[in-house]
C-alpha cells in the first residue's frame, strides 16, 4: 500500500511538472508578444527629435547587436545627439576596436559625448575616445591604456597527477603558448611582438583622438588608472561633470537643451527579465538559472586572446 502511494505521488509530481512547463511556454509566448509591445513602446519617442543614450557596461566583447544599434542610431533623422554611457573595466581588444569604429561612424553624422561613469578603463577608455567629447566624474576611474595576453599554466598540476601530454605539430610555434608546458623562448618572442603591435595601435589611437604628441600618449600608457580629476589634468578627458555638462556641450553643437534623452536598449532586455520572473513564480527556478548561465557564457566571462582589461589588485 505504501509503495502504491509513493508511485502515485511520483506520477502526480510528474504531471504537475508537465503542466507547469506547459503553462510557462504558453504564458511566455504571450509575454513575448505583450512585452515586445510595451518595451517597444519607446519606439514612439524614438520617432520624435531626441538625444539617444547607449549604455555600455560590463566586459566589452565582439557585440554585433551593439554595433547594429549604433549604426541604426546613425541613420535615424530623429536623433540629434548621442550619449555613450560607459561603465566597463575593458575587454577584448577586438571588441573595443569594433565598437570604437562604430562610434566613429556615428560621430561622423551626429555629435557624440562619451559619459564616463564609475569605470571606463582599458578597452572601456578605447571606446570613450571615440566620442567628440569625454565627460567624467571627479572620482571616475579611467585610463589603463595597455594590452595583455594571458594563458594558464597547468604543467605543475599535471606533474603532481602523473599525467603528461605528448604532441606532434607542423612547426615549433603551432598552438603556442600551451597550458601543458612552459612556452619556448620563440613563442614568448612571438606573443610579445603581437602584444607590442596592438599596444602601438592603441597608443596611436589615443594620441590621434586626444590631440597630443605620441610621446605624451606613450608616457600615459604605462597601464595605470587615473581618477577623473587626474585624467582631466592629463587631457585624457575633456571635462568633469554629468548630464548638465553634457547638455552644455550639445548646446555648442546647436542641439536644443530641452530635447528628451531616450535610452536605446537591446530589445531582448525586457522580455528576458519577465520570462525569468515568470519561471520562478511557477516553481521553475532551475529554468531561469539555466537561461542566466547561458547568458553568462555568451558574455564570454572567460576571455580568449588579446585583451585590454583592468584587473583590480593584479600584479
Amino acid at each position: 500500500m505504501a509503495y502504491t502511494d509513493i508511485a502515485e505521488r511520483r506520477q502526480l509530481r510528474r504531471k504537475l511538472s508537465f503542466w507547469r512547463v506547459l503553462a510557462f511556454v504558453l504564458v511566455a509566448a504571450a509575454i513575448v508578444g505583450v512585452g515586445s509591445f510595451f518595451f517597444g513602446s519607446t519606439e514612439g519617442s524614438k520617432t520624435q527629435p531626441h538625444i539617444a543614450r547607449v549604455t555600455i557596461s560590463g566586459l566589452i566583447v565582439d557585440d554585433a547587436e551593439l554595433v547594429e544599434r549604433l549604426d541604426e542610431i546613425a541613420g535615424s533623422d530623429a536623433v540629434k545627439g548621442v550619449i555613450v554611457s560607459i561603465n566597463s573595466p575593458g575587454g577584448t581588444t577586438y571588441g573595443g576596436e569594433t565598437t570604437y569604429k562604430a562610434i566613429r561612424r556615428l560621430a561622423a553624422k551626429k555629435p557624440v559625448v562619451s559619459d564616463v561613469r564609475t569605470l571606463a578603463a582599458s578597452a572601456g577608455y578605447m571606446i570613450a575616445i571615440a566620442g567628440d567629447q569625454i565627460i567624467a566624474g571627479e572620482t571616475s576611474i579611467t585610463g589603463s591604456i595597455g594590452v595583455i595576453f594571458q594563458y594558464p599554466q597547468l604543467q605543475g598540476l599535471l606533474d603532481k597527477l602523473g599525467v603528461s601530454l605528448e604532441e606532434i605539430k607542423s612547426a615549433p610555434l603551432k598552438a603556442e603558448p600551451s597550458p601543458f608546458h612552459a612556452p619556448p623562448e620563440g613563442a614568448k618572442v612571438a606573443m610579445q611582438a603581437m602584444v607590442d603591435d596592438t599596444f602601438a595601435w592603441f597608443v596611436d589611437l589615443v594620441a590621434e583622438r586626444r590631440k597630443m604628441p605620441r610621446a605624451e600618449a606613450l608616457r600615459l600608457a604605462d597601464g595605470r588608472v587615473f581618477s577623473g580629476r587626474q585624467a582631466a589634468r592629463e587631457k585624457l578627458v575633456d571635462k568633469l561633470g554629468g548630464l548638465k555638462e553634457i547638455r552644455d556641450y550639445f548646446a555648442t553643437r546647436n542641439i536644443a537643451a530641452d530635447l528628451p534623452v531616450v535610452d536605446w536598449k537591446p530589445r531582448s532586455q525586457g522580455s528576458n527579465f519577465l520570462l525569468g520572473s515568470l519561471a520562478r513564480s511557477l516553481g521553475l527556478g532551475w529554468l531561469a538559472d539555466a537561461v542566466a548561465l547561458k547568458n553568462m557564457s555568451e558574455d564570454k566571462l572567460l576571455l580568449d586572446g588579446l585583451v585590454s582589461v583592468w584587473h583590480f589588485g593584479s600584479k
